[in-house]
């Protein structure tokens, strides 16, 4: 099992959410911005690490708000999402072909990762705050 982390970064009353370019396994679909954790690296170590090199910023890793599991066709993926605060940076994607503020009315018609998903709800729900 492979365990990855995202990012729950609010802003203005909306979600940072960024979308996977076509080349990739999971083409064209919404996620939390995040990615794996290295031997020897915590969550939270990895988080911010992967929030300044895919987007280019400096964020403090707030609260846990949980984990999903999924199993894809290529891997076994352990999700673990923390609140995120972003402390300085432009945003700068370099992995997503897009990243976008999205209202929490607008998640639900997004094509998020199945891993995502559990989380998109939580949001919907109000179970983060």
């Amino acid at each position: 099992m492979v365990t990855v982390t995202a990012a729950i970064l609010a802003k203005d009353g909306k979600i940072l959410i960024a979308r996977r370019p076509a080349t990739d396994r999971l083409a064209n679909k919404w996620e939390f911005p995040g990615g794996k954790v290295e031997e020897g690296e915590t969550a939270e170590a990895c988080l911010a690490r992967e929030l300044t090199e895919e987007l280019g910023i400096e964020a403090r890793i707030g609260i846990f708000l949980g984990e999903s599991c999924y199993q894809y066709e290529h891997a076994s993926i352990r999700l673990l999402a923390f609140l995120v605060y972003w402390d300085t940076g432009e945003l700068a994607p370099k992995v997503h072909d897009e990243i976008r503020w999205a209202s929490l009315d607008e998640l639900e018609h997004c094509d998020f990762a199945p891993a995502d998903i559990p989380f998109v709800k939580k949001l919907m729900n109000g179970e983060w705050r």
